[in-house]
């Protein structure tokens, strides 16, 4: 099991946003959530180009504590199931 913690979310919505949309950061827009939806979206595509079948899921709440602990009280925000082959 994997779990990729993006720790620079802001700068990244901010790099694509510009200055004006960089005030909307936590009022219109979850930088968190938007950056979690694009990079899931591009793991869906890579993970099928290589043939592997996953469940990914976006959830708020789990925060690591150090290198050893992680903390779980989650919301799930997105969650997608990638199939090679449709049922």
């Amino acid at each position: 099991m994997l779990i990729i913690e993006v720790t620079n979310s802001r700068d990244v919505i901010r790099q694509r946003i510009g200055r004006l949309g960089e005030r909307l950061i936590g009022r219109v827009v979850d930088a968190e959530a938007q950056v979690e939806k694009a990079l899931i979206q591009e793991l869906e595509t890579a993970f099928k180009e290589f043939g592997i079948e996953a469940r990914i899921v976006s959830v708020q709440g789990p925060q690591l504590v150090g290198r050893e602990q992680l903390e779980l009280p989650i919301q799930v925000r997105e969650e997608r199931d990638i199939r090679l082959s449709e049922p």
